[in-house]
């Protein structure tokens, strides 16, 4: 008799209803393979955290049948989380040459393990437990970037990765249309699509009309030039370095990220610059104005980045004067808009100009738009879809491209990140839930700071904190001395010495009740005196600051 073939799963566990964070399980029987492992930077409600990376509880309570991880491209929303992820699964990570090459700068900054690091080229096929990879060239914002096709004992799964269809990329190679269409023609169970641009029409341009708006600036500039953009874009940079080329210019690379990128690119060739082209940043002042091009950092206004430092008038190694042309060649993130404001008006006060803005043609995206997803679902024409990476409504707008080419609705999967979806070869559903969610790093802890740690921030940073000390006598539990009153964040106390005397009378007061009601417990006094307190400060103020009282035994 036939052994049963067992259900198909698909778990994502990040990058749904999200940019950010992508990490995909795929499991048949007793065996996992994971896609991508990626990090989001923190919302403005999470204070004092660094990085947000997914919840992996259910990969480590299934560890054991973890084959491996593969990765689409070396973006930090697809690979950041791994110097985390990997200090617990012990598992191959399947990846490209630069993908690799950037991950493995991430994982010896972490002292993390690098023995596990497999590459592969575009057509390598690699075999995990039950299932085949194979990877698949697509243009993106990052070279090396891969599709996949994952064979399992049900059908073929396509793993898009984040795309787009690029007819005259930077360096020649396009995306693996035969590829797709191939497998489009042997038959594909279930694809899984990169949503991010399902709300533009059109097409998205090539990286190579960024070019012409670099010559553009080149030919007008008359001093520096500084160019802000990602530093995994590869291919932009190629292009800032063939224009420094051409108008006889010297470059300079500031910013760390920036710096290890274009180091790695160098030596594993995915850019070409010729000897003496770039020269140190401490060198810069040794050439003339006009033959000198930074490329740096910063293009999202991060506080720290050496752009908004160099804007601040802080960075310690290149001061912005009247004269230079400043190319910010990026958009803002969702969120990072008034960073990013903030980091022009500082660079216009300054005297620069200053190039910004979709208009000037001086970004491309690197996610496909409505047209290239509608090919996309042509060539592979998939029996079963998820939209992946992007917010809710990204993921419906792709539903909608799908049921535009024909596809059954009831066949088109708009899940949530935790979601297992099952499928057989014939039918797909949503059977139930994992443990998913955020895990945030704070500095060197990872995962010590929850929800309650946050609410304590949030309302440290609206209403500030109150410490009442006090010294209390432990035999009749009297006060020896105080209460002394610390305000941080609150009120400026010499300024409000009434409202300080008045709390130090109500806290003296609700220390005297607890004591007529022969209550002396140190725990329930605290607990009397914040509840008091805290009653009074909302009446005359109407703000909650946290209220820490401190009591000193004598």
């Amino acid at each position: 008799m036939a052994k049963e073939l067992q259900k198909l799963q698909i778990i994502p566990l990040g990058g749904l209803g999200e940019i950010g964070k992508n990490m995909t399980v795929i499991r048949y029987g007793d065996d996992i393979l994971v896609v991508d492992a990626g990090l989001m930077f923190p919302d403005e409600d999470m204070p004092g955290v660094d990085l947000v990376i997914p919840d992996i509880t259910y990969l480590i309570e299934n560890k054991d049948s973890v084959k491996a991880i593969v990765l689409t491209h070396g973006h930090e929303d697809h690979i950041g989380a791994l110097p985390y992820i990997l200090k617990s699964l012990d598992v191959p990570v399947y990846g490209t040459r630069l993908t690799l090459g950037i991950l493995e700068g991430r994982l010896k900054e972490n002292n993390v393990d690098c023995s596990n690091l497999r590459p592969v080229s575009h057509g390598s096929i690699i075999n995990a437990g039950c299932f085949s990879v194979g990877f698949i060239r697509v243009n993106h914002s990052i070279a090396d970037a891969c599709g996949l096709s994952i064979r399992t004992p049900l059908g073929m799964i396509v793993h898009t990765g984040d795309f787009k269809f690029d007819y005259t990329p930077v360096d020649g190679k396009m995306t693996d249309f035969r590829a797709f269409s191939d497998l489009g023609n042997k038959g594909v169970l279930v694809m899984m699509a990169d949503s991010t641009n399902a709300e533009r029409a059109g097409h998205t341009p090539s990286e190579r009309t960024v070019g012409a708006a670099f010559d553009r600036v080149f030919r007008t500039a008359h001093g520096r030039i500084i160019i802000a953009t990602f530093s995994s874009n590869v291919h932009r940079i190629q292009q800032v370095i063939e224009h420094a080329i051409k108008f006889n210019r010297h470059i300079a690379i500031l910013g760390r990220s920036m710096i290890n990128v274009v180091t790695i690119s160098l030596k594993l060739g995915y850019i070409n610059a010729p000897e003496g082209l770039l020269i140190d940043i401490d060198d810069i002042n040794n050439y003339p104005a006009e033959k000198v091009v930074i490329i740096t950092t910063g293009s999202q206004g991060e506080p720290m980045s050496a752009l908004t430092r160099m804007a601040m008038s802080e960075h310690r190694k290149v001061g912005i004067v009247p004269g230079d042309t400043i190319i910010i060649s990026a958009t803002p993130i969702p969120g990072n808009e008034k960073l990013v404001s903030r980091t022009i008006d500082n660079l216009l006060k300054l005297g620069a100009e200053v190039v910004y803005g979709r208009d000037q043609g001086i970004h491309v995206s690197g996610h496909g738009s409505r047209e290239e997803l509608k090919l996309m679902h042509n060539l592979v024409r998939p029996k079963f879809f998820i939209p992946v990476h992007g917010e809710y409504r990204h993921l419906v707008k792709h539903a909608e491209i799908a049921r535009e080419v024909g596809m059954d609705k009831d066949n088109i999967f708009i899940a949530e990140n935790g979601n297992i979806l099952e499928f057989t070869r014939d039918k797909g559903t949503i059977s139930g839930k994992v443990t998913a969610g955020r895990i945030l790093i704070d500095g060197l802890g990872i995962g010590d700071v929850g929800n309650i740690v946050l609410r304590d921030r949030r309302q440290l940073s609206q209403d500030g904190i109150i410490i009442v000390v006090m010294t209390m006598d432990k035999g009749n539990s009297r006060i020896v001395a105080g209460p002394d009153i610390v305000s941080r964040g609150f009120v400026y106390v010499r300024e409000s010495e009434d409202l300080m005397n008045e709390s130090k009378m109500r806290i003296t007061c609700a220390i005297n009740k607890c004591l007529e009601n022969k209550v002396t417990e140190w725990s329930a006094i605290k607990s009397n005196v914040r509840e008091a307190l805290g009653r009074f400060l909302y009446e005359q103020t109407r703000r909650r600051p946290v209220i820490l009282p401190i009591i000193m035994e004598v």
